[in-house]
């Protein structure tokens, strides 16, 4: 997200006298730089009860309200401050960052363009474009936009990250080290390019150079759990039974903050897909179930289980995600903690339970399994999503290069059944990875009605 705050300004002292519009909104920014936005939120709202038409105060209330994530009201306002100063680019840009993750991909593309069109060298504009021509399968046109960004500006760190993103997906590997490279050389500690270029080497067969990369950062950083987790996906060594709560909530807070990340939902199924598998599960839409959404993350499975909910719950690791989640007004419980506790802390609480793109950061499913089970009420339903290990004879489990686990569909069926659930499996493309579908296993699993309810 760049660009959506405008200039730095002096700090404001408390005046004595009546404020004018102007220094009211200088207070307004001041706290919105500070993140102190519930008040600068009444500020805003203060100065456009007695100045409607402010162009400003509409516009800063605007990127605020998209802040808070409220997106309809944030266009209305940006949009409103455009009819009244149209030809700021900063604030076009602003527009398209907002329509961008309201899902309006080519209202935002043409704001990105105007954005251009009113200044030539409006270096974020073009690298926001970049993100959306990727998304929108035009990865020609994304690579112009990203390298006119790295033209105008040598230093656009964002700019080399999104082209190596791009690169790599388009298996020009050897191209993305270098853009990696890049930012590593203009950021020396950017954790994210030093995980990106690993992940890179390791698409050239360079795995050696990968544990360098992973090895020098825990020289660093020793206890750093993106590093420890990656280093074990790239040498085999030392597998966990399943990812760290640091390497979840350090990797999923980073992508509640990423519109590139987000922009990846466009392609992302296993919503739809766990949603598909419940609804044929054969229960009434009635709301009239206790529902369990085990790693909710920013809520995507909310909408597609509420009908079934007389109370719907939300677990996940991550604090990002959980705040986004909030805002779509459906969980009547959210709560941040680990799973596998969570579960066995409430025996016999959910007559449903769904889990989306959460146990692919498991390894060995035993322990989440039982407890899941035991979580269920008797006619109980689990569902949930695994990415899929292919092969002749897969292993059980195997951590993959990018850091989440591949499941057998043989070990699956026998842990479940072991577990006293009786499973359905089918397989499924999740979503598009670097320009590939990520084989899946969307899985279904009842609980026997004569088992003793709680």
């Amino acid at each position: 997200m760049q660009d959506l705050l405008g200039q730095p300004i002096e700090d404001v002292e408390e005046p004595s006298r009546e404020l004018t519009v102007e220094e009211a909104l200088a207070i307004a920014i001041q706290l919105h730089q500070d993140d102190r936005l519930g008040e600068a939120e009444a500020v805003y709202g203060q100065i456009l009860a007695v100045a409607p038409e402010h162009p400003r105060a509409l516009h800063y209330a605007g990127v605020l309200a998209h802040q808070l994530g409220h997106e309809e009201a944030a266009i209305a306002l940006i949009e409103k401050s455009l009819s009244l100063v149209p030809d700021l680019p900063d604030w076009h840009n602003n527009l398209g960052i907002v329509l961008q993750e309201r899902g309006l991909l080519d209202e935002a593309i043409r704001a990105y363009h105007r954005a251009i069109e009113l200044d030539a060298a409006h270096t974020n504009a073009y690298s926001n474009l970049g993100v959306l021509l990727r998304a929108t399968g035009q990865p020609e046109e994304a690579e112009a936009a990203y390298r006119t960004a790295i033209r105008l500006d040598p230093e656009h760190i964002h700019a080399y990250t999104n082209l190596g993103v791009l690169l790599n997906g388009l298996k020009r590997s050897d191209e993305a080290v270098v853009c990696f490279c890049k930012v590593i050389t203009l950021r020396p500690k950017h954790r994210e390019a030093r995980r990106l270029l690993a992940l890179a080497h390791c698409r050239l067969g360079e795995i050696e150079k990968a544990v360098r990369i992973f090895e020098e950062w825990l020289g660093e950083e020793p206890d750093d759990p993106i590093a420890q987790h990656m280093l074990s996906a790239c040498t085999g060594r030392d597998m966990p039974r399943r990812a760290s709560d640091g390497f979840v909530a350090r990797t999923f807070d980073s992508f509640a903050a990423s519109f590139e990340s987000k922009l990846e939902k466009l392609f992302y199924r296993a919503p739809a897909l766990v949603g598909a598998m419940l609804d044929d599960a054969g229960l009434e839409r009635s709301k009239s179930l206790d529902v369990l959404d085990a790693g909710c993350g920013t809520g995507l499975c909310g909408p597609l289980v509420a009908p079934y909910a007389r109370r719907l719950a939300g677990v996940d690791l991550s604090a990002g995600m959980l705040a986004q989640a909030k805002e779509k007004e459906i969980y009547d419980d959210l709560l941040q903690a680990e799973l596998t506790g969570y579960l066995r802390e409430h025996p016999a609480a959910f007559d449903i339970i769904v889990s989306a793109d959460t146990l692919v950061y498991f390894g060995a499913l035993e322990e989440v399994l039982t407890a899941a089970a035991s979580a269920l009420r008797a006619g109980g339903v689990l569902v949930f999503t695994l990415e899929r290990a292919v092969g002749d004879a897969p292993e059980d489990v195997r951590l993959e290069l990018h850091g989440r686990y591949t499941h057998a569909e043989a070990y699956v069926d026998r842990l479940l059944r072991a577990v006293g659930l009786t499973p359905e499996i089918a397989y499924a493309e999740l979503r598009m990875e670097s320009g590939v579908p990520v084989a899946g296993l969307v899985v279904r699993a009842r609980k026997p009605s004569s088992a003793g309810a709680g």
